[in-house]
Protein backbone atom coordinates (compact mmCIF):
# COMPACT_ATOMS: atom_id res chain seq x y z
CA UNK A 1 0.00 0.00 0.00
CA UNK A 2 1.24 3.44 -0.94
CA UNK A 3 -0.14 6.55 0.78
CA UNK A 4 0.18 10.00 -0.82
CA UNK A 5 -0.63 13.42 0.61
CA UNK A 6 -1.16 16.65 -1.33
CA UNK A 7 -0.79 20.19 0.02
CA UNK A 8 -1.41 23.59 -1.57
CA UNK A 9 0.54 26.12 0.48
CA UNK A 10 0.80 29.90 0.64
CA UNK A 11 2.66 31.81 3.35
CA UNK A 12 2.49 29.17 6.10
CA UNK A 13 6.06 29.51 7.43
CA UNK A 14 4.82 29.49 11.02
CA UNK A 15 3.49 25.93 10.79
CA UNK A 16 4.40 24.17 7.52
CA UNK A 17 7.55 22.43 8.84
CA UNK A 18 5.85 20.52 11.69
CA UNK A 19 2.95 19.70 9.35
CA UNK A 20 5.28 18.06 6.82
CA UNK A 21 7.39 16.45 9.56
CA UNK A 22 4.20 14.90 10.91
CA UNK A 23 3.35 13.47 7.48
CA UNK A 24 6.83 11.98 7.20
CA UNK A 25 6.54 10.52 10.71
CA UNK A 26 3.14 9.09 9.80
CA UNK A 27 4.66 7.11 6.93
CA UNK A 28 3.40 9.02 3.88
CA UNK A 29 5.08 7.47 0.82
CA UNK A 30 4.69 10.62 -1.29
CA UNK A 31 4.06 14.24 -0.32
CA UNK A 32 3.13 16.52 -3.23
CA UNK A 33 3.29 20.22 -2.35
CA UNK A 34 2.33 23.16 -4.57
CA UNK A 35 3.71 26.48 -3.33
CA UNK A 36 1.25 29.21 -4.31
CA UNK A 37 3.68 32.13 -4.52
CA UNK A 38 4.73 32.33 -0.87
CA UNK A 39 6.81 35.33 0.21
CA UNK A 40 7.24 34.69 3.95
CA UNK A 41 9.97 32.01 3.82
CA UNK A 42 7.63 29.07 3.17
CA UNK A 43 9.30 28.37 -0.19
CA UNK A 44 12.74 28.05 1.41
CA UNK A 45 11.39 25.71 4.09
CA UNK A 46 9.83 23.49 1.43
CA UNK A 47 13.01 23.46 -0.64
CA UNK A 48 14.99 22.26 2.39
CA UNK A 49 13.21 18.88 2.19
CA UNK A 50 14.89 18.09 -1.13
CA UNK A 51 13.57 14.93 -2.79
CA UNK A 52 11.56 13.94 0.30
CA UNK A 53 8.69 15.95 -1.20
CA UNK A 54 7.48 16.55 -4.75
CA UNK A 55 7.65 20.36 -4.76
CA UNK A 56 5.81 22.35 -7.42
CA UNK A 57 5.26 26.06 -7.98
CA UNK A 58 2.10 27.88 -9.07
CA UNK A 59 2.43 31.61 -8.34
CA UNK A 60 -1.02 32.50 -9.74
CA UNK A 61 -3.28 33.62 -6.90
CA UNK A 62 -6.81 33.52 -8.23
CA UNK A 63 -8.41 30.80 -6.12
CA UNK A 64 -7.59 28.07 -8.65
CA UNK A 65 -7.58 25.40 -5.95
CA UNK A 66 -9.89 23.02 -7.83
CA UNK A 67 -7.49 22.74 -10.76
CA UNK A 68 -4.31 22.55 -8.67
CA UNK A 69 -5.51 20.06 -6.05
CA UNK A 70 -7.23 17.87 -8.62
CA UNK A 71 -4.00 17.78 -10.65
CA UNK A 72 -1.94 16.80 -7.60
CA UNK A 73 -4.49 14.16 -6.58
CA UNK A 74 -4.37 12.56 -10.02
CA UNK A 75 -0.56 12.62 -10.06
CA UNK A 76 -0.56 10.98 -6.64
CA UNK A 77 -1.85 7.88 -8.41
CA UNK A 78 -0.40 8.14 -11.92
CA UNK A 79 3.07 9.42 -10.92
CA UNK A 80 3.52 8.12 -7.37
CA UNK A 81 1.37 4.97 -7.54
CA UNK A 82 -0.79 5.90 -4.54
CA UNK A 83 -3.46 3.47 -3.39
CA UNK A 84 -4.89 6.07 -0.99
CA UNK A 85 -4.72 9.88 -1.25
CA UNK A 86 -5.11 12.53 1.44
CA UNK A 87 -5.69 16.10 0.23
CA UNK A 88 -4.69 18.21 3.22
CA UNK A 89 -4.31 21.86 4.12
CA UNK A 90 -1.05 23.34 5.41
CA UNK A 91 -2.57 23.98 8.85
CA UNK A 92 -3.79 20.41 9.43
CA UNK A 93 -2.25 17.56 11.43
CA UNK A 94 -3.55 14.16 10.31
CA UNK A 95 -3.36 11.53 13.04
CA UNK A 96 -4.75 8.04 13.70
CA UNK A 97 -7.27 8.10 16.50
CA UNK A 98 -5.75 5.01 18.10
CA UNK A 99 -2.48 5.83 19.89
CA UNK A 100 0.69 4.04 18.83
CA UNK A 101 -0.33 3.67 15.19
CA UNK A 102 0.66 5.64 12.08
CA UNK A 103 -1.41 6.76 9.13
CA UNK A 104 0.43 4.21 7.03
CA UNK A 105 -0.62 1.46 9.45
CA UNK A 106 -4.24 2.52 9.28
CA UNK A 107 -4.49 2.96 5.50
CA UNK A 108 -2.76 -0.38 4.95
CA UNK A 109 -5.74 -2.02 6.65
CA UNK A 110 -8.50 0.11 5.11
CA UNK A 111 -10.36 -1.73 2.32
CA UNK A 112 -10.03 0.08 -0.99
CA UNK A 113 -13.61 -0.91 -1.67
CA UNK A 114 -14.57 2.06 0.53
CA UNK A 115 -13.51 4.30 -2.36
CA UNK A 116 -13.79 7.45 -0.26
CA UNK A 117 -14.83 8.60 3.21
CA UNK A 118 -15.04 11.90 5.13
CA UNK A 119 -12.66 12.73 7.96
CA UNK A 120 -13.82 15.20 10.60
CA UNK A 121 -11.77 18.40 10.76
CA UNK A 122 -11.48 19.57 14.37
CA UNK A 123 -10.62 23.22 15.02
CA UNK A 124 -8.03 23.70 17.77
CA UNK A 125 -8.40 26.74 20.00
CA UNK A 126 -6.95 28.22 23.17
CA UNK A 127 -5.67 31.69 24.01
CA UNK A 128 -5.41 34.32 21.26
CA UNK A 129 -1.99 35.78 20.39
CA UNK A 130 -0.61 38.55 18.23
CA UNK A 131 2.03 36.26 16.75
CA UNK A 132 3.21 32.67 17.01
CA UNK A 133 2.57 29.12 15.76
CA UNK A 134 0.47 28.34 18.83
CA UNK A 135 1.09 24.58 18.89
CA UNK A 136 1.54 24.55 22.67
CA UNK A 137 -1.14 27.23 23.18
CA UNK A 138 -4.00 25.83 21.11
CA UNK A 139 -4.69 22.52 22.83
CA UNK A 140 -8.50 22.43 22.93
CA UNK A 141 -10.73 20.65 20.45
CA UNK A 142 -13.61 23.01 19.71
CA UNK A 143 -16.83 21.02 20.00
CA UNK A 144 -19.13 23.86 21.02
CA UNK A 145 -22.70 23.63 19.66
CA UNK A 146 -23.73 25.31 16.42
CA UNK A 147 -25.70 27.96 18.31
CA UNK A 148 -22.52 29.06 20.05
CA UNK A 149 -20.63 29.06 16.72
CA UNK A 150 -23.21 31.46 15.31
CA UNK A 151 -22.81 33.74 18.35
CA UNK A 152 -19.07 33.83 17.61
CA UNK A 153 -19.65 34.92 14.03
CA UNK A 154 -19.00 31.47 12.58
CA UNK A 155 -21.45 29.77 10.24
CA UNK A 156 -20.45 26.27 11.39
CA UNK A 157 -17.53 24.09 12.36
CA UNK A 158 -14.96 23.19 9.70
CA UNK A 159 -16.17 20.94 6.87
CA UNK A 160 -14.88 17.38 6.78
CA UNK A 161 -12.08 16.47 4.35
CA UNK A 162 -12.53 13.68 1.81
CA UNK A 163 -10.00 10.85 1.62
CA UNK A 164 -10.08 8.76 -1.57
CA UNK A 165 -8.47 5.89 -3.39
CA UNK A 166 -5.94 6.68 -6.10
CA UNK A 167 -7.49 7.13 -9.53
CA UNK A 168 -6.60 9.17 -12.64
CA UNK A 169 -10.21 10.40 -12.93
CA UNK A 170 -10.46 11.97 -9.48
CA UNK A 171 -11.87 15.47 -9.05
CA UNK A 172 -11.43 17.35 -5.78
CA UNK A 173 -13.78 20.28 -5.17
CA UNK A 174 -14.50 23.00 -2.59
CA UNK A 175 -11.06 22.92 -1.07
CA UNK A 176 -10.42 19.33 -0.03
CA UNK A 177 -13.95 18.59 1.09
CA UNK A 178 -15.62 16.70 -1.77
CA UNK A 179 -14.63 14.26 -4.51
CA UNK A 180 -16.44 12.68 -7.45
CA UNK A 181 -16.54 9.21 -5.85
CA UNK A 182 -19.24 7.56 -3.77
CA UNK A 183 -18.50 6.02 -0.40
CA UNK A 184 -19.07 2.27 -0.25
CA UNK A 185 -19.36 1.20 3.36
CA UNK A 186 -18.05 2.49 6.68
CA UNK A 187 -14.58 2.83 8.20
CA UNK A 188 -13.92 -0.24 10.38
CA UNK A 189 -13.60 0.43 14.14
CA UNK A 190 -10.04 1.19 15.20
CA UNK A 191 -9.10 2.67 11.81
CA UNK A 192 -10.53 6.15 12.36
CA UNK A 193 -8.47 9.23 11.53
CA UNK A 194 -8.54 12.71 13.09
CA UNK A 195 -7.61 16.04 11.54
CA UNK A 196 -6.49 18.69 14.04
CA UNK A 197 -6.92 22.07 12.35
CA UNK A 198 -5.10 25.27 13.39
CA UNK A 199 -6.83 28.07 11.41
CA UNK A 200 -6.53 30.90 14.01
CA UNK A 201 -2.95 30.48 15.23
CA UNK A 202 -2.31 34.20 15.65
CA UNK A 203 -3.77 37.55 14.73
CA UNK A 204 -0.85 38.20 12.35
CA UNK A 205 -1.40 34.95 10.49
CA UNK A 206 -5.21 35.18 10.48
CA UNK A 207 -5.40 38.77 9.28
CA UNK A 208 -2.94 38.07 6.48
CA UNK A 209 -4.80 34.95 5.35
CA UNK A 210 -8.16 36.73 5.27
CA UNK A 211 -6.78 39.63 3.25
CA UNK A 212 -5.00 37.40 0.74
CA UNK A 213 -8.01 35.17 0.30
CA UNK A 214 -10.33 38.13 -0.24
CA UNK A 215 -7.99 39.73 -2.77
CA UNK A 216 -7.72 36.41 -4.62
CA UNK A 217 -11.50 36.21 -4.94
CA UNK A 218 -11.58 39.80 -6.19
CA UNK A 219 -8.94 38.90 -8.80
CA UNK A 220 -11.02 36.04 -10.17
CA UNK A 221 -14.41 37.30 -11.40
CA UNK A 222 -15.27 33.78 -12.59
CA UNK A 223 -15.78 32.78 -8.95
CA UNK A 224 -19.03 33.94 -7.39
CA UNK A 225 -18.96 32.91 -3.71
CA UNK A 226 -22.07 33.46 -1.64
CA UNK A 227 -22.02 36.55 0.62
CA UNK A 228 -22.35 34.03 3.47
CA UNK A 229 -19.25 32.15 2.35
CA UNK A 230 -16.98 32.08 5.42
CA UNK A 231 -14.04 33.63 3.55
CA UNK A 232 -16.11 36.50 2.20
CA UNK A 233 -17.67 37.15 5.62
CA UNK A 234 -14.21 37.35 7.17
CA UNK A 235 -12.98 39.60 4.36
CA UNK A 236 -15.96 41.91 4.87
CA UNK A 237 -15.04 42.14 8.55
CA UNK A 238 -11.45 42.88 7.60
CA UNK A 239 -12.58 45.77 5.38
CA UNK A 240 -14.91 47.05 8.12
CA UNK A 241 -12.19 46.92 10.78
CA UNK A 242 -14.00 44.41 13.01
CA UNK A 243 -11.99 41.27 12.21
CA UNK A 244 -9.81 41.47 15.35
CA UNK A 245 -12.91 41.40 17.53
CA UNK A 246 -14.09 38.18 15.89
CA UNK A 247 -10.60 36.68 16.14
CA UNK A 248 -10.59 37.27 19.90
CA UNK A 249 -14.23 36.24 20.31
CA UNK A 250 -13.80 32.72 18.96
CA UNK A 251 -11.12 31.94 21.58
CA UNK A 252 -12.73 30.97 24.92
CA UNK A 253 -12.44 33.05 28.05
CA UNK A 254 -11.11 31.36 31.18
CA UNK A 255 -14.68 30.89 32.40
CA UNK A 256 -15.79 29.32 29.12
CA UNK A 257 -12.72 27.08 29.09
CA UNK A 258 -13.52 25.75 32.58
CA UNK A 259 -17.18 25.17 31.72
CA UNK A 260 -16.36 23.64 28.34
CA UNK A 261 -13.87 21.14 29.76
CA UNK A 262 -16.51 20.14 32.29
CA UNK A 263 -19.37 19.62 29.81
CA UNK A 264 -17.32 18.25 26.90
CA UNK A 265 -17.76 21.13 24.48
CA UNK A 266 -14.01 21.72 24.82
CA UNK A 267 -11.69 18.70 24.85
CA UNK A 268 -8.02 18.76 25.84
CA UNK A 269 -5.79 17.31 23.08
CA UNK A 270 -2.00 17.61 23.42
CA UNK A 271 -0.97 15.22 20.65
CA UNK A 272 0.49 18.01 18.52
CA UNK A 273 1.69 20.11 21.47
CA UNK A 274 3.73 17.22 22.87
CA UNK A 275 5.15 16.06 19.54
CA UNK A 276 6.34 19.28 17.87
CA UNK A 277 7.92 22.54 18.92
CA UNK A 278 6.48 25.80 17.62
CA UNK A 279 8.55 27.36 14.80
CA UNK A 280 7.45 30.86 15.82
CA UNK A 281 7.29 31.87 19.49
CA UNK A 282 4.00 33.19 20.83
CA UNK A 283 3.50 36.88 21.45
CA UNK A 284 0.41 37.36 23.64
CA UNK A 285 -2.20 40.02 23.09
CA UNK A 286 -1.63 42.87 25.58
CA UNK A 287 -4.07 42.69 28.48
CA UNK A 288 -5.67 46.05 27.79
CA UNK A 289 -6.25 45.27 24.11
CA UNK A 290 -7.59 41.82 24.94
CA UNK A 291 -9.92 43.22 27.58
CA UNK A 292 -11.20 45.88 25.20
CA UNK A 293 -11.84 43.33 22.44
CA UNK A 294 -13.63 40.96 24.81
CA UNK A 295 -15.77 43.88 26.02
CA UNK A 296 -17.07 45.08 22.67
CA UNK A 297 -16.67 41.95 20.50
CA UNK A 298 -19.99 40.40 21.62
CA UNK A 299 -21.82 43.63 20.78
CA UNK A 300 -20.27 43.64 17.30
CA UNK A 301 -21.22 39.99 16.79
CA UNK A 302 -24.77 40.69 17.98
CA UNK A 303 -25.02 43.70 15.66
CA UNK A 304 -23.84 41.61 12.74
CA UNK A 305 -26.29 38.85 13.61
CA UNK A 306 -29.10 41.41 13.81
CA UNK A 307 -28.13 42.85 10.43
CA UNK A 308 -28.03 39.34 8.98
CA UNK A 309 -31.46 38.59 10.44
CA UNK A 310 -32.85 41.81 8.99
CA UNK A 311 -31.31 40.96 5.66
CA UNK A 312 -32.86 37.53 5.94
CA UNK A 313 -36.27 39.10 6.51
CA UNK A 314 -35.70 41.45 3.57
CA UNK A 315 -34.64 38.52 1.43
CA UNK A 316 -37.73 36.59 2.52
CA UNK A 317 -39.97 39.57 1.73
CA UNK A 318 -38.22 40.01 -1.61
CA UNK A 319 -38.78 36.31 -2.23
CA UNK A 320 -42.48 36.75 -1.53
CA UNK A 321 -42.66 39.73 -3.91
CA UNK A 322 -40.79 37.84 -6.60
CA UNK A 323 -43.11 34.85 -6.13
CA UNK A 324 -46.14 37.17 -6.38
CA UNK A 325 -44.74 38.70 -9.57
CA UNK A 326 -43.99 35.26 -10.94
CA UNK A 327 -47.55 34.15 -10.17
CA UNK A 328 -48.87 37.35 -11.76
CA UNK A 329 -46.77 36.70 -14.83
CA UNK A 330 -48.24 33.21 -15.11
CA UNK A 331 -51.76 34.67 -14.78
CA UNK A 332 -51.00 37.30 -17.43
CA UNK A 333 -49.51 34.65 -19.69
CA UNK A 334 -52.72 32.65 -19.19
CA UNK A 335 -54.86 35.67 -20.10
CA UNK A 336 -52.75 36.29 -23.18
CA UNK A 337 -53.20 32.66 -24.20
CA UNK A 338 -56.97 33.02 -23.63
CA UNK A 339 -57.03 36.19 -25.76
CA UNK A 340 -55.05 34.47 -28.50
CA UNK A 341 -57.47 31.56 -28.37
CA UNK A 342 -60.43 33.99 -28.51
CA UNK A 343 -58.86 35.79 -31.47
CA UNK A 344 -58.39 32.46 -33.20
CA UNK A 345 -62.02 31.51 -32.54
CA UNK A 346 -63.20 34.92 -33.82
CA UNK A 347 -61.11 34.48 -36.94
CA UNK A 348 -62.62 31.05 -37.56
CA UNK A 349 -66.13 32.51 -37.10
CA UNK A 350 -65.34 35.29 -39.56
CA UNK A 351 -64.04 32.78 -42.04
CA UNK A 352 -67.12 30.60 -41.61
CA UNK A 353 -69.41 33.65 -42.04
CA UNK A 354 -67.51 34.68 -45.12
CA UNK A 355 -67.84 31.18 -46.49
CA UNK A 356 -71.56 31.13 -45.74
CA UNK A 357 -72.00 34.50 -47.47
CA UNK A 358 -70.14 33.23 -50.49
CA UNK A 359 -72.35 30.17 -50.69
CA UNK A 360 -75.48 32.36 -50.32
CA UNK A 361 -74.36 34.64 -53.14
CA UNK A 362 -73.78 31.63 -55.36
CA UNK A 363 -77.21 30.26 -54.58
CA UNK A 364 -78.76 33.68 -55.24
CA UNK A 365 -76.96 33.94 -58.58
CA UNK A 366 -78.19 30.50 -59.56
CA UNK A 367 -81.72 31.49 -58.69
CA UNK A 368 -81.48 34.69 -60.76
CA UNK A 369 -80.11 32.77 -63.66
CA UNK A 370 -83.04 30.41 -63.66
CA UNK A 371 -85.45 33.38 -63.87
CA UNK A 372 -83.77 35.01 -66.83
CA UNK A 373 -85.78 34.95 -70.15
CA UNK A 374 -84.97 32.10 -72.41
CA UNK A 375 -84.26 29.72 -69.62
Amino acid sequence: MRLAVTLMVRDEADIVRPVIDNLIDQGADAIIVTDNGSVDGTTEILESYGDRIDLRHDPVQRKQQFRVVTGMARDAHTVHGADWVINADADEFWLPRVAGRTLHDVFSELPKSLRTFPVEVIDMIGDPALRGSGLQRLTLQDRRPLRRMNELGLHAHATSDAVHVGTPEIEVSQGNHFVNLQQKGEVPPGLEVDVLHFPWRSWEQFEGKVEKSGRAYEANPELQPSPNHHGMREYRRYLQGTLFAFYVLRHPTEEERTAGLADGTLVEDRRVADAFSAPVADVPVPDDRLAAARTWAPAIALQEEYARAQQGKADARLGEVLQYLDDAKHRIDGLIDDLKAADAREQRVREELSLLRSRKVVRWADAVGRLRPGR
